[in-house]
Parts: structure tokens; C-alpha cells; sequence
């Protein structure tokens, strides 16, 4: 079976298609040298019989018969043929039984078949002659065995033979091999896919120290599984998350409307009671809002409002919302801007984006400190800062505060519900931006963005640059 498959596989199919292709033009090849040399040696044989004949029609009739016995006994081969006959059709010298019907004698080259004298071939052979009537009515017949192309022919074959048949062997052998080769991968594959699905999440397929498509392949499918086990682990918690944020306040309003109801006795009282328990409705709502606003910025719905944004209109907007609000807790806020600094994205997500970290540092930061905006701008790209003289974000917490729901220990009676940095995160995540947190003690967040209209794709390296030091951007 494992032997079909091997057959059967494209790779091998396509290495047989290669190896009968490469023979097929071996022999077109080989067959166009034996095409080629056999002209070559007809041609030559006709030159020299045509010579000889004239050398010896040239010479005093006393010496021909000499020069044809001569030139035959020279002739170690057995090639060569000649005959003298006199008008009536009498042999008077050379190998040549009898003037050939077919021999045309006005001194053009042809080929014929001769009666020889010594009859010791077992055929008559096919040669190129030449005939030519001398002065006197003698006439003379020189020819040429061209029969050796046969042999060239089998030297030919011989080495069309000994070529060809390794070569062919050779290139399905190298079929085989990379079929196999491909089976063994693919089936590695097929194992740890199984081995996936099956709730392995760690595993991913073997990229192996090569470049070839398969390799990138492998290495865009894994970065595709480490996407997916990521946003699977961040989502393993979210169901309790979400049942323990929805559970406080839902429970405080059940409790109010109790109380309420047994021990109100004025309206006034009532009245408080309701305010308490809408209060707590409207936490609960306000967290269904941020986590459908935040489900809608992670799938991409929001890239058909995207377009030139001024990044400097937005920081100063942004401050002039919050500084009532930073004067109300004794906070300082202010914005350092370059002008004319403009991105590609979504000016309300943006907007947002800054607004929230903005509002996480105020919130954060004690009366009498300092919050600071600053865009600053460099070729191609624009730096957005966010700092504070709050706490900070200590290092062991810069990924788990873009969890959703996520609050430290000692920010638990800060209002809020933990999606702040998750909203920026994934809005940031969205233009191809990226978000750096920098070290404690004091709190800064930046949002490196790229101007105009290029965009950066997100790789496995820049997910880990989300939460790299401010230091590394040099």
C-alpha cells in the first residue's frame, strides 16, 4: 500500500515525467548526430571517389591499370572499389565484376549496388560509385563502401545505451526519494494536526532548518497556531471573569432592591435605594458595552472608517475633555504636540484609545502629581506618550494588565472594570501600531504609530515588542 501511495504521489509522477522528457530528447538528440554524421560521411566519401576517378582518368592509359591495382591493395579495409573495362564491357583491371545498369557514366556520384569479383560478403552492398567514359571508349568505375554508418550507428546506440538508461534510472530514483521524502513530511503534519485538533494546543508543525515553501508554509501556520492558542488561553478565562464582574454588581442591586423593599419606609429612601441599584445597572451594562466594543475592534470591523488622522488634534482634544476632570483630583495635565503629524487609522478608535490611557493615568495618580501627553515625530514615524507620576505598571504585570478584566491587588477599589488597556490594546493592534509599557516606578504607555498610509503587519516578533521595555526605542 505504502508502495501505490509512493507511486501515485505528484512528486513522483512528476519526476517520471521529467526522466521520459529527458530521454525523449536524448534520443531526439542522439538521432540528430547519427542524421547528421552519416551526411557528413556520405558527402566526404563522394569527394574522395570523385577525386580518385579524376586522378586516374587524368593518367596515361599505360599506367591506370597499375594505379587501380595500387590504389586497391592500399585499401586494408575492404572499402574501396574500382574497375577498368573496355568499350565492348571487358574487365580490364580492379575489383568490379561488371559496369552497373544503373551507373549513369557522365561522372555524378550515386549510389548502386556492384557485382565484385570476389563475391565473399554474404550481400550485395549498397555503395556510392561514380562512372566516366575516358578518351579511347574505356570506362572507368570507382566506388566506396558507405556501410560503416552501420557501425556508427551501434557505436551510437551503444552509447545512447550506457547514457541514457542511468540517467533515466538516476532521475526516478531522485523521483522516489522526494516522493518519499514529501510522504514522511506530510505525514509528520498529518500527526501533529491530529495531534491539535485533538487539544494539544502546544504543538505546532516542523518548520525544519531549510527555506523551501514547505518550511514557509510551516512557519506561517505556526505563527497562526500561536495566534490562535494565545487569544484561546486569554479567552479560557473570560466566561468567569465576566460571571464574577457581572456577579458584584448584580448582587449589590439584588441586595438594595431587599432592603429596600423591607425596610424603606419614606420616599426619600426608596429614591436612594433605586439610585444605588440603577448604579449598579449600569456597571453591569457598562461592562456588556466594552466587551462587544471590544469583540468588534479584535474582529476587524471597524477598518472601513479609516483615513488620514491628525495624531496632534486628537492628543489636544483628549486634554481638553479630561482637564476638568484632572482639576477636580488635583491632578496637572498637560500636552506637548508636534503639529501636522498624520496616521492612517480611525479617528474615533484612536481618539479612544488615547482617551483611555489618559483617564487610567489620571485615575491613578495621586493628588498633586502630574500627567503629560507628548506626541513627538521622526521620518516615518510618530511617537505617542502617555506618563504620569502614579505607581506604574511593575514588570511583572505589563502583560497580564491587557487581560481582560484584569486589576491588581492594590488598584481593587479603584473604580473600573479591568478592559481599559484590552480596548487600547486591540485598537493598537488594529492600525498595525505598537504598544509599548514602560518600568515602574511611574506610569508611561506608548503607541509607536507609522504616518500616512503604510502599514506594518503584526508578526510573532511584534507581539512580544507590545510589551518591551520604553528603553529599546532608543
Amino acid at each position: 500500500m505504502h508502495q501505490i501511495q509512493l507511486i501515485r504521489s505528484s512528486t513522483f509522477l512528476w519526476a517520471l515525467a521529467v526522466a521520459a522528457a529527458f530521454a525523449l530528447f536524448v534520443v531526439a538528440l542522439f538521432a540528430f548526430i547519427y542524421w547528421k554524421l552519416d551526411g557528413y560521411l556520405v558527402t566526404r566519401s563522394d569527394r574522395m571517389i570523385t577525386a580518385q576517378i579524376h586522378f586516374i582518368a587524368d593518367l596515361p592509359p599505360a599506367r591506370r591499370i597499375s594505379a587501380i591495382a595500387d590504389h586497391l591493395a592500399q585499401d586494408s579495409r575492404g572499402v574501396q572499389y574500382a574497375g577498368l573495362f573496355d568499350a565492348a564491357g571487358k574487365r580490364l583491371a580492379g575489383n568490379i565484376d561488371r559496369v552497373p545498369r544503373e551507373l549513369g557514366l557522365n561522372g555524378a556520384v550515386q549510389g548502386v549496388r556492384l557485382d565484385l569479383l570476389e563475391k565473399q560478403l554474404a550481400h550485395v552492398p549498397v555503395v556510392r560509385a561514380v562512372g566516366r567514359r575516358l578518351d579511347g571508349g574505356d570506362v572507368l568505375v570507382m566506388g566506396r563502401n558507405v556501410d560503416e554508418t552501420r557501425e556508427i550507428s551501434s557505436v551510437v546506440g551503444q552509447a545512447l545505451a550506457l547514457g541514457l538508461l542511468p540517467a533515466f534510472s538516476l532521475c526516478l530514483l531522485a523521483g522516489a526519494w522526494l516522493s518519499l521524502r514529501a510522504q514522511r513530511r506530510v505525514e509528520e503534519v498529518n500527526q501533529r494536526v491530529q495531534r491539535i485538533v485533538a487539544g494539544e494546543l502546544r504543538e505546532r508543525l516542523p518548520e525544519g532548518g531549510t527555506d523551501d515553501p514547505f518550511a514557509r508554509l510551516a512557519r506561517i501556520v505556526n505563527g497562526m497556531l500561536d495566534e490562535m492558542e494565545m487569544m484561546i488561553n486569554a479567552l479560557a478565562g473570560v466566561g468567569n471573569d465576566i460571571a464574577h464582574d457581572l456577579r458584584t454588581p448584580l448582587t449589590r442591586v439584588r441586595l438594595a432592591l431587599e432592603r429596600g423593599r423591607t425596610h424603606a419606609a419614606t420616599l426619600e429612601e426608596l429614591q436612594d435605594i433605586t439610585d444605588k441599584a440603577i448604579a449598579g445597572i449600569d456597571q453591569s451594562l457598562a461592562i456588556v458595552t466594552a466587551l462587544l466594543r471590544l469583540t468588534e475592534i479584535e474582529n476587524n470591523r471597524r477598518m472601513a472608517g479609516f483615513g488620514d488622522v491628525a495624531l496632534d488634534e486628537i492628543l489636544r482634544e483628549v486634554c481638553d475633555v479630561y482637564e476638568p476632570i484632572a482639576e477636580d483630583r488635583h491632578v496637572g495635565l498637560s500636552v506637548v504636540t508636534e503639529h501636522n503629524v498624520q496616521v492612517w487609522g480611525d479617528r474615533d478608535l484612536l481618539f479612544e484609545a488615547v482617551a483611555n490611557l489618559v483617564d487610567n493615568a489620571i485615575k491613578f495618580t495621586p493628588s498633586g502629581g502630574r500627567v503629560e501627553l507628548a506626541l513627538e515625530a521622526e521620518d516615518d514615524t510618530a511617537l505617542v506618550r502617555v506618563s504620569d507620576t502614579g505607581p506604574g505598571i511593575s514588570e511583572q504585570e505589563r502583560e497580564a494588565v491587557l487581560r481582560r478584566f484584569y486589576r491588581s491587588d492594590k488598584m481593587r477599589n479603584t473604580p473600573g472594570v479591568g478592559l481599559g488597556l484590552s480596548l487600547v490594546a486591540a485598537i493598537v493592534k488594529l492600525h498595525g501600531f505598537r504598544l509599548i509599557i514602560g518600568p515602574a516606578p511611574g506610569g508611561r504607555i506608548e503607541i509607536l504609530a507609522w504616518t500616512g498610509r503604510a502599514r506594518r503587519p503584526i508578526t510573532r516578533r511584534s507581539r512580544t515588542l507590545l510589551h518591551a521595555d520604553a528603553s529599546q526605542m532608543g
